[in-house]
């Protein structure tokens, strides 16, 4: 028996429509790829607005297993899921790695701005907790683990983008 995915999208909304979208997409398994392939997938985010008319990036983070995005649709030639199915699949052709991404990702539509400025501040809290985390966890390695893990939270450091708002 096939196992059905579940549609997670609200079915009487056209994704289409002019608006701020709240989207977070996740690595396969979560795993921490944007560590490595950060600057590879940033750039294609970035030049998304150049192949859709009418999509805009507000604002962004990428963490090691996932990245958090507000896209702006005003007039566009694009839904927002076909958007993020040519980004996943960009990143994915341009890293080799298979499966790079989820099948699905996440999104909320963004209603007013109260919301569009909480949003924004989770993202940066987000960006800042998984940071946090990195510390408390090698805060409880012993001396002779730490200066291996040294290598690989400076290696995690540098991958890490802060939020940017264009």
């Amino acid at each position: 028996m096939i196992k059905r995915r579940k549609n997670i999208r609200l079915k009487e909304y056209n994704y289409r429509t002019d608006g701020y979208y709240f989207v977070t997409i996740c690595t396969a398994l979560r795993k921490p790829l944007l560590e490595q392939y950060r600057k590879q997938a940033e750039v294609i985010l970035q030049s998304l607005p150049t192949k859709f008319i009418g999509v805009k990036i507000d604002f962004y983070s990428f963490v090691p297993d996932h990245l958090h995005v507000i896209f702006i649709l005003n007039k566009a030639n694009t839904s927002l899921s076909e958007l993020v199915r040519t980004y996943k699949a960009l990143v994915t052709k341009a890293t080799g790695h298979k499966p790079f991404w989820e099948w699905n990702f996440y999104e909320h539509i963004i209603r007013n701005d109260e919301a569009l400025n909480k949003i924004r501040k989770y993202i940066l809290e987000n960006l800042m907790k998984e940071k946090l985390d990195l510390i408390s966890v090698y805060s409880r390695i012993n001396a002779t683990a730490t200066k291996n893990s040294r290598i690989n939270a400076t290696a995690t450091k540098n991958s890490r983008i802060n939020a940017t708002a264009t």
